[in-house]
C-alpha cells in the first residue's frame, strides 16, 4: 500500500464502535469514530481538564493523565503531563488557535520542534457523535514518529471515551 493509503482499525465487536486511522499524505494522519453521545457531552469530554483525566491515557499502558491544565478558548494553553507516579512526566503542551463549542477544536502541539496542528470535529447524528480528528505534522519523519502510538493508542482511548460518555449521558441527560 502507498503511504496515501495506509489505514488500520481496531477490530470491531458487536454494539461496539471502530475507530479508523488513516494516514491521508506524507503529513496528515485523519482518526475517525462514532461516538454514543450528543456533541455537547463529547466537545465537553474533550474540553473539561475533570473528564480529560478520566478517559486520555490508554489504561493498558499503565501510564495515567497526572495532571491536566486546559484553558479552552482562542489563545488559551493547555498542558498535559502523562507517566507512572515513580517517574518522571512527559508534558504535551500547545495553545488553543480556534474553540467553536460543540463543533470543532484546533491546538498545536508545542512540546517538540517538529509538532503537529490538531483540528478535531463534532458533527451530530442522531443523537450520536461523528468525530474527526486531523493532524497535520511539519515533515514525513515527525509523521512517522508518531503514527505507531496512534494507531495503538487511539482506539483504545477513543473505546474509554465512550465509557464515560454512557455515565456522562445519564448523568446530564438529553440536550
Amino acid at each position: 500500500m502507498g503511504a496515501s493509503s495506509e489505514r488500520r482499525e481496531s477490530e470491531p465487536s458487536p454494539m461496539k464502535n471502530r475507530t479508523t486511522v488513516e494516514r491521508k499524505s506524507e503529513r496528515e494522519l485523519v482518526v475517525t469514530r462514532i461516538f454514543n453521545g450528543s456533541a455537547r457531552i463529547v466537545f465537553e469530554a474533550w474540553t473539561r481538564p475533570e473528564l480529560l483525566k478520566r478517559w486520555w491515557a490508554p489504561k493498558s499502558t499503565g501510564v495515567s493523565l497526572l495532571s491536566c491544565e486546559a484553558d479552552v478558548r482562542v489563545g488559551g494553553s493547555y498542558r498535559f503531563e502523562f507517566g507512572h507516579e515513580a517517574s518522571k512526566p512527559m508534558a504535551f503542551f500547545g495553545r488553543y488557535i480556534e474553540v467553536t463549542p460543540h463543533s470543532r477544536l484546533v491546538w498545536t502541539n508545542d512540546e517538540s520542534g517538529d509538532g503537529a496542528v490538531t483540528t478535531v470535529t463534532f458533527e451530530e447524528r442522531g443523537g450520536k457523535t461523528l468525530l474527526v480528528m486531523h493532524e497535520l505534522h511539519p515533515s514525513k519523519e515527525a509523521l512517522d514518529a508518531a503514527i505507531a502510538g496512534m494507531e495503538d493508542g487511539m482506539p483504545e482511548t477513543f473505546a474509554q471515551l465512550d465509557e464515560l460518555l454512557v455515565i456522562l449521558e445519564v448523568s446530564v441527560g438529553p440536550s
